[in-house]
């Protein structure tokens, strides 16, 4: 996977330190973004969109 991303909350305040996700039809995978060359966590594409959703809906300051 060559297509990976930050958060766009990561940034100077928070000194880069975030996962990014590369994303693909049938997966998507998770590598931290201070050890990019290290090991990535891979998931089926629905589970992992289920988890954000989920994270997205349980965010302070948004409606549950």
């Amino acid at each position: 996977m060559d297509n990976w991303r930050k958060s766009s909350y990561s940034g100077e305040g928070d000194g880069n330190n975030c996962v990014e996700i590369a994303t693909h039809p049938t997966h998507a995978a998770v590598r931290d973004s201070k050890a990019p060359a290290g090991a990535t966590l891979t998931f089926p594409a629905e589970a992992f969109a289920t988890f954000v959703e989920a994270l997205k809906a349980h965010s302070p300051g948004r409606p549950a």
